[in-house]
């Protein structure tokens, strides 16, 4: 039997003064014209911590200082051919990151975000991510409901389980 070859990542979950959450706007080449919202992160390099990974993503996005030990609220794996580029799927691992509300700018260039496919930032209400309309797609599919129930009840004592 063949293994399973998973991206890891690292992603932030950052909520402001209003608990809004900074997302990012990626579109995706294939199928064309996707676009999906999801938090700022990346992949964890060879020899490289998470939260090092972590440090490094959201700098690079938005630039942003992580906290020393930011707590870890949610775990993801998904196993979806074309899901992660070279990949049969990723494992994404979530931090809680308060922060004032600010206006992304990493070091990375527009063109460089580009080619992340990154094509914009966006603070959100969990409503207006429950609410939104149209083809946009969040990852996961369903943040409305675990980003209220972190807002609401706090940090977990294990990190949450996601689904796609």
């Amino acid at each position: 039997m063949s293994s399973v070859n998973l991206r890891h990542s690292v992603r932030a979950i950052i909520l402001d003064e209003d608990n809004r959450i900074l997302l990012c706007r990626f579109a995706i080449p294939e199928p064309a014209g996707t676009v999906v919202w999801a938090t700022p992160g990346g992949g964890i390099e060879p020899g490289e911590t998470p939260l090092a990974a972590l440090s490094r993503e959201l700098l690079e996005e938005i630039g942003l200082a992580v906290p020393a030990d930011p707590p870890h609220v949610w775990h993801q794996e998904v196993v979806a051919p074309g899901y992660a580029e070279g990949y049969d799927g990723v494992i994404n691992d979530y931090f809680l990151v308060r922060a004032a509300a600010f206006t992304p700018r990493g070091t990375l260039s527009d063109d460089q975000l580009a080619a992340e496919h990154i094509s914009g930032m966006q603070w959100w209400h969990p409503h207006e991510i429950a609410s939104c309309a149209g083809a946009d797609l969040f990852s996961p599919r369903d943040l409305a409901t675990p980003l209220t129930a972190l807002i609401t009840a706090g940090v977990p004592a294990v990190p949450i389980r996601l689904g796609l």
